[in-house]
């Protein structure tokens, strides 16, 4: 197996039981944001948390060495150049299809306008229209005058 078979898995048995990625990181007791990065290849789970993802899904058993596995992160290559844009990018690079699963699971199909970094996705509501809290959480990193 591959990850995009173990990912394929995941998806084909999260539609069949009707599950939310909440519902799936509850069971393996990690956050939302990171099961569903670990599901979709992003992040390598620890030989607990696979195990746990293995059973709670019923996915074939050698599906949890593949969830073991380091990822290679890759996205489109053609970089912003800006440091600050570039690490926005790096994180939608990551966390993009992440970002996109975890808010359209919980607001429907819309949009939403990494070393050392933590993320939250929560729901808000607003009379005006239900809000997305995001929050990214990294380390500052300043430029050294000279």
């Amino acid at each position: 197996m591959k990850k995009i078979d173990v990912t394929e898995a995941i998806f084909a048995i999260k539609k069949e039981r009707e599950l939310t990625w909440e519902s799936i990181a509850e069971a393996v007791g990690m956050s939302t944001v990171w099961t569903t990065s670990a599901c979709l290849g992003m992040n390598s789970c620890s030989a607990q948390t696979a195990d746990k993802l293995v059973s709670f899904l019923g996915l074939p058993p050698q599906a949890a060495k593949v969830l073991i596995e380091y990822p290679t992160k890759v996205w489109d290559q053609a970089l912003p150049q800006d440091p600050l844009i570039y690490r926005l990018y790096e994180v939608v690079g990551v966390y993009g299809d992440t970002l996109k699963e975890v808010i359209q699971e919980k607001f429907g199909d819309g949009i939403m306008s990494a070393i050392d970094f933590s993320m939250d996705v929560e729901k808000q509501a607003d009379p005006k229209g239900d809000r997305v809290v995001l929050t990214l959480n990294g380390k500052f990193l300043p430029y050294k005058s000279w």
